[in-house]
């Protein structure tokens, strides 16, 4: 009886151990509210940087997502120059529908302006920049000169604890 209590431990430990590493190796990502409980709206004339200023005191990443809410507007993810015009024809992406949300699918910058004539003049829009992933240290070179393929799944960490547990479930 104490065996198995002694392997059923043992067995709790290894699995919490090992789920703590499976957790830590799934991609998360963050959704955003765009302009708090104001939404996405003309700043006011005081503040006409209100949106870069909120950005830039934010990190985003790949997978994110922006929330815009607002009222008789629209989003649209234009590039520098028009951006820097404040002006677009062919945007990149368009929304128009009071409730919308915009992933981040790479690094880099996105440029959002509101679609409204005379918006974005007036303060609504906001460059936003994606961090790069963050990437795993290259593994040591093989010593005996043959070629590894490192695998890094979820999948297989999974399996791996499954195959560990029972074992040290049989060996205990």
């Amino acid at each position: 009886m104490a065996s198995l209590l002694t392997s059923s431990c043992k067995f709790l430990a290894f699995s919490s151990i090992m789920f703590s590493i499976l957790f830590l190796t799934v991609v998360m990502s963050v959704e955003f509210e765009v302009g708090g409980k104001d939404g996405w709206a003309i700043p006011d004339s005081k503040n006409d940087q209100l949106y870069d200023h909120w950005a830039s005191n934010n990190r985003f990443n790949v997978n994110d997502t922006l929330r815009f809410e607002y009222k008789k507007d629209s989003v649209l993810v234009v590039s520098e120059e028009e951006y820097n015009k404040c002006k677009s024809s062919h945007p990149i992406f368009f929304s128009n529908n009071g409730n919308t949300v915009f992933k981040f699918d790479r690094p880099g910058l996105f440029y959002f302006i509101s679609g409204v004539a005379g918006h974005c003049e007036r303060g609504q829009k906001m460059i936003i920049k994606v961090l790069e992933p963050a990437s795993e240290p290259p593994p040591p070179p093989p010593s005996s000169g043959a070629a590894v393929e490192t695998v890094s799944s979820p999948i297989l960490v999974l399996l791996m604890m499954v195959i560990m547990s029972l074992f040290g479930a049989i060996v205990v």
